[in-house]
């Protein structure tokens, strides 16, 4: 996968995660915030590793 899938990936989550807050499902955004930070600092240790 490259870089530009993985930032593909990271903002369809944080986008889901932002449907999710408006439409009030709180515990579900706060779930996909969490995955997409984790999820782009992973993408950006194995830049800086490589």
């Amino acid at each position: 996968m490259n870089n530009i899938n993985k930032f593909i990936v990271v903002g369809l989550i944080f986008i889901a995660g932002i449907v999710s807050f408006i439409s009030g499902q709180f515990i579900i955004a706060t779930v996909l915030f969490a995955s997409a930070a984790i999820y782009s600092n992973i993408v950006t240790r194995v830049k800086i590793n490589s």
